[in-house]
C-alpha cells in the first residue's frame, strides 16, 4: 500500500486504472526521472487477460510518459516469465543488455557526515 500511495502522490509518478461496470480490472504504476520512464506492476484481472486491456494500459502509460517529456520507457520482467516476455515482445519492447541491481534502503543506515556535494 505504501508504494501505491507514494506513486499516486509523487510529482513524477502515478497509478493508472481501467474500470468496467464499477470494477477495477486493470492497473499500472508509471513514473519517470525526466528522461526515462518506467512501468511497474501492470496487472489485468485474470478473467480479462488476452482481451487487449494490457496493450491498452501500456499505451496509456506510454502516452502519460510522452506528455511529461520522457523519451524512453523501460520495465523489468522476471527472466522465467515467458508469457509476459512474449506480451512485451509483441508490443515492440526489446531486451536491453543491462543488469538490474537492487538494494533495500532503510532510513538512518548511512548518516551523512562530511560535506560532499550532492
Amino acid at each position: 500500500m505504501d508504494e501505491l500511495l507514494r506513486a499516486m502522490n509523487g510529482p513524477t509518478s502515478t497509478v493508472l486504472g481501467y474500470s468496467l461496470d464499477g470494477d477495477l480490472i486493470a492497473t499500472a504504476m508509471v513514473g519517470h526521472d525526466g528522461h526515462r520512464g518506467w512501468v511497474y506492476y501492470l496487472a489485468v484481472a485474470p478473467d480479462r487477460q488476452e482481451s487487449g486491456l494490457g496493450r491498452l494500459m501500456m499505451e496509456a502509460c506510454e502516452q502519460w510518459l510522452i506528455e511529461r517529456g520522457a523519451v524512453k520507457v523501460q520495465l523489468m520482467i522476471r527472466s522465467d516469465n515467458s508469457p509476459v516476455i512474449g506480451f512485451y515482445d509483441q508490443l515492440g519492447y526489446e531486451l536491453s543488455d543491462v543488469q538490474v541491481r537492487a538494494k533495500w534502503l532503510k532510513a538512518g543506515d548511512h548518516a551523512h557526515t562530511g560535506s560532499a556535494a550532492l
